[in-house]
């Protein structure tokens, strides 16, 4: 079975993060670029994560009117990318369009539904009515019925949505530190062992790795957590 992580890479050099790569095992992991890496370094940062044996997940969160997200997750997939996401509140026709534009390749397409980053307060602020789990369930069903794989949630939603959706779909979840780690700008967290139990398909990871002594190590020690 692959492993359950992705390590979410954020450097503002294209050095930095090669030199992660070269620290970890991509037999134990898959990787996360994100808006940073890709808007300084393009398709070489992709590149560089692939010549070394990761899978990529690239996370551009793309939102837009139907035919340019299309356009994007084309171009994503041509990168040979392992996953893609698009925001789910761009609807169900700008989905719809983007899973068609891939279905041909083998590169899955999730939606994100709520921020893990944003509270309650933050979520009524921007005009969203009730909780960030109703938000989320409703988001969610909306990403499956338009053709998506899976969605980006918070752990703390992950077992709602699994119940509600069934076991064919993916939870891709952020928010996820193991005991003892600082939060950072997360605000509904879990531990790994946790949130694969709450039914999340890949736990994103970053600073705890990436911020650790010896990375490989600190992944080496949540696959132990989990396994």
């Amino acid at each position: 079975m692959k492993s359950p992580i992705i390590v979410a890479l954020d450097y503002p050099e294209l050095a930095m993060a090669t030199a992660m790569l070269d620290r970890l095992d991509p037999a134990m992991t898959r990787v996360k670029v994100g808006k940073e890496m890709f808007t300084r370094f393009g398709p070489a940062m992709v590149e560089a994560c692939m010549q070394r044996g990761f899978e990529v997940f690239l996370d551009l969160k793309f939102h837009d009117i139907p035919n340019t997200v299309a356009g994007a997750c084309r171009s994503a997939a041509d990168l040979g990318v392992w996953m893609m996401n698009v925001h789910a509140s761009g609807g169900r026709r700008m989905m719809e369009a983007a899973a068609e534009a891939i279905q041909s390749s083998s590169a899955k397409l999730i939606g994100v539904t709520i921020l893990t980053s944003l509270s309650q307060e933050e979520i009524a602020e921007i005009g969203y009515s009730g909780t960030p789990e109703e938000n989320v369930s409703r988001l969610a069903a909306l990403a499956k019925a338009s053709g998506l794989d899976g969605i980006v949630c918070s752990p703390r939603e992950a077992a709602r949505i699994r119940a509600e959706l069934g076991p064919d779909f993916d939870l891709v979840t952020p928010g996820v530190r193991p005991a003892g780690s600082d939060t950072g700008d997360q605000r509904r967290v879990m531990t790994p062992r946790d949130a694969l139990d709450a039914g999340a398909t890949s736990l994103v990871i970053g600073r705890p790795i990436t911020g650790a002594p010896d990375p490989q190590s600190a992944l080496e020690e949540i696959l132990a957590s989990i396994s």
